[in-house]
């Protein structure tokens, strides 16, 4: 009999959190190792505990599902985040996939497919929707991101840009480059200001599009 797959679940409301818990132990194959209201409980309690798959919700009354999974997996990126939402926007899909979380689904899933998308991401699958994954390219596409916004930028920028855009955290990003993470974030902050981005997200979208075009 392998390991039952560890859940940490994150939600501000009671009866999701219990009807959560009794789905996913009535599986046999699944523990529900923690769970917590609070978003600064979660970060806190997550790394420690250790599970295989954490289910945040995405929007709570201290933060929201994707900070977590972007500083827990900062902490421990062996530790895989399905977002639980209840919005399907786009906004919220970049992000998700920005914070290295490897699924995102929303609310209203069916229980024997929230089974299955728990039971896939600990088996290490990435599930961000297909769908919503269209979606996304669609408004990249559509976007009026040029790739001479890319003229500007060090070689070494656009390395990163890369990386931003497969997903990566700053962390994994200076472990792969053998930079300090101080540093990253550096590189970061001046390629939004020569991009003209506020945040990481649309940096993100515009280099799929960009290195997405060389493909």
């Amino acid at each position: 009999m392998s390991d039952p797959i560890r859940v940490y679940l994150l939600d501000d409301h009671d009866v999701v959190r219990e009807g959560l818990r009794f789905l996913l132990e009535a599986q046999g194959d699944i523990e529900v190792v923690g769970d917590s209201a609070s978003a600064v409980e979660a970060t806190a309690r997550i790394p420690a505990l250790r599970p295989d798959v954490a289910i945040l919700d995405g929007r709570l009354p201290d933060g929201s599902g994707i900070e977590v999974c972007r500083s827990v997996r900062g902490v421990d990126p062996e530790i895989k985040a399905l977002i639980l939402t209840s919005y399907d926007d786009d906004e919220a899909l970049f992000a998700a996939i920005m914070a290295g979380a490897a699924g995102y689904v929303l609310k209203e899933i069916r229980s024997n497919d929230l089974v299955k998308a728990v039971r896939q991401v600990a088996a290490g699958n990435s599930l961000i929707d297909p769908a919503l994954t269209v979606k996304v390219l669609e408004r990249v596409r559509n976007g009026n991101a040029v790739a001479p916004e890319l003229a500007d930028l060090t070689d070494q920028e656009r390395t990163i840009l890369g990386h931003i855009a497969e997903g990566m955290t700053n962390r994994q990003i200076a472990e792969q480059m053998f930079l300090a993470e101080k540093t990253v974030k550096n590189y970061v902050s001046s390629i939004l200001s020569k991009l003209g981005l506020e945040r990481r997200t649309q940096a993100a979208v515009l280099a799929s599009k960009l290195l997405g075009d060389h493909h």
